[in-house]
Order: structure tokens, then C-alpha cells, then sequence
């Protein structure tokens, strides 16, 4: 029987969804990275993915979890994944992606989901693929364990700052803790220290494919910033990531926040798409 409409991928159509999320690899580094290391099993990715068929072919899909994504998603397959969610998905506290898959998805389930935290249009998605175009900061560098102490009031600073709620609300400290150490030992948290030991730049790689990483949590403590900390911070993180992760680094950074941005162009940093956030 010939594939047609939205079903959920499994195990067996991990290499067809590799294949589909390799078309834009840069822009979902984030589903490509779930995928590889959840091998699209349902009890690890904490909830589906679904595939849009037009005549046997996978032309789209959607990662639906704790974050709701589309991947390559047109108007009218977006429309079917919305149909697909009759209602609203408890688990899912984020939808994040390419800015006019989001806007359609949204669109359509609005009047169902309820009112959101936050909607962020127009998320510039920058990203580098080549020496920055600055000096690095000699003083970055990957944290470890030892770290930790200084490393996690930071991440809980930035945290709070970018989405206007702690990471520790509602009994969540722990779990965070754990996250912040997970990067940490992955080699995936970057930071400088001043001579007191306190944390004045830091970022995380967020997830990897053979593609790409996408960089989060990017941060200058208060009063160290506008001091090009950003700057020269990122293109250490940049010249690290791209000798020893993945080839691209990218991430992506609300429209308003023209400090950052500057920054990031400075680095070397292009825009290549949008992306829209809608926080609940």
C-alpha cells in the first residue's frame, strides 16, 4: 500500500528521516541530533516523530516532544500535522523552527492549545563555517567538574534572563544541575573565569550531527558586558567546536537582542533563515 498522509516514524525509518533531515542539515541539527542518539525509539525521545507522505515518499516530518519541531515542512504538511494534534500536547513546551512552518503550525492550533507564555518572531538562525574572523580569547576554555560551582549560578543566570523564568522553579533544580553537568562532561561547556574564579563568558554546544552543533546559552556576566567578552568568547568557542566537533557552528537569536547580534556578525556569524518560538 503506498505511504500517504502523517504516520509515526519508528526504528525502521530512521535512514529515510536522516535522508529528509539532511537536506537542510545545518537547520536541524537539533531533530538530526535527537534522531541519532534516540534511533527514533519513542521510550527515549520522550515522544514521536511524525512523517508526512506524499505518493511513498517522507517529504516532511515533525519531532514532537518536550519541543515541537517541523522539519522541512511546507504549508500543507504542516496543516496536516496540526490536524494530527487534535489538542494540546502536554509534553510539549516549546514549538521552535523555521519561522514560516511555525507561524502555519501555530496558526492552526491556537484556538486549541491556549495562550503562551511567550511568542518570539523572527529569530535571525546564523551560522559560521569557516575561521572567525576576529581573534579567539585565549582565556576560554572547556570547563570541567571542579567548575561546577562557579559554572551553575551562571547557567542559572542566563537561564532566568533569556526566558524569564528559573530553571529551578518548581522543584527543577536538580534536574538542571544534572543538564549543566552533562554538557560539562561532554565537552560541550565553555567558559573564562576572572582571577576570583567567577564565570564572565559563557556558552554551550546544545547538540551535534556530522553536520553541525548549535551553540545555547551564550552569556556575559552583567558587569563585564560591552567589553567585546562576546566577541572574542565566541570565536573561541567557534575555533573549538569547528576543530573538534562538527564542521558548522550555528545557533539562533531573538531579532531584538542587536548587542548579541553585532556580535555574533563580528565573529563571522551569516543569517541563513528565521526561526519563530513560541514558549508556553
Amino acid at each position: 500500500m503506498t505511504k500517504q498522509g502523517v504516520r509515526v516514524l519508528g526504528p525502521a525509518d530512521l535512514d529515510e528521516f536522516l535522508a529528509l533531515v539532511e537536506r537542510d542539515p545545518v537547520v536541524n541539527v537539533f531533530v538530526d541530533h535527537r534522531a541519532r542518539t534516540t534511533r527514533l525509539q519513542p521510550r527515549w525521545l520522550g515522544g514521536e516523530v511524525w512523517g508526512h507522505y506524499d505518493a511513498g515518499d517522507l517529504v516532511a516530518a515533525c519531532h514532537v516532544a518536550a519541543n515541537l519541531v517541523p522539519v522541512n515542512a511546507d504549508a500543507e504538511a504542516v496543516r496536516a500535522f496540526a490536524a494530527h494534534a487534535p489538542q494540546r500536547i502536554r509534553s510539549v513546551s516549546t514549538i521552535v523552527g523555521p519561522q514560516p512552518a511555525v507561524d502555519t503550525f501555530w496558526s492552526s492550533v491556537s484556538p486549541r492549545w491556549g495562550t503562551p507564555r511567550e511568542i518570539r518572531f523572527a529569530q535571525p538562525h546564523l551560522e559560521i563555517g569557516d575561521t572567525p574572523l576576529v581573534a579567539p580569547d585565549p582565556e576560554v576554555r572547556r570547563t570541567t567538574t571542579a567548575d561546577m560551582d562557579a559554572l551553575y549560578p551562571a547557567c542559572v543566570a542566563m537561564y532566568t534572563e533569556e526566558v524569564g523564568v528559573s530553571p529551578e522553579r518548581g522543584g527543577g533544580a536538580e534536574l538542571y544541575r544534572a543538564r549543566v553537568a552533562q554538557l560539562v562532561a561532554r565537552g560541550w561547556s565553555f567558559a573564562r573565569f576572572d582571577h576570583r574564579g567567577r564565570v564572565v563568558f559563557k556558552a554551550e554546544v546544545a547538540c551535534t550531527s556530522p553536520y553541525a552543533a548549535q551553540v545555547q546559552g551564550v552569556w556575559v556576566a552583567p558587569e563585564h558586558r560591552r567589553a567585546g567578552l562576546a566577541t572574542a568568547g565566541m570565536a573561541a568557542v567557534v575555533e573549538t567546536v569547528r576543530a573538534e566537533i562538527a564542521p558548522v557552528v550555528s545557533l539562533y537569536v531573538n531579532e531584538w537582542n542587536t548587542g548579541a547580534r553585532l556580535a555574533y556578525e563580528r565573529v563571522g556569524f551569516v543569517e541563513t533563515a528565521r526561526f519563530t518560538t513560541v514558549m508556553f
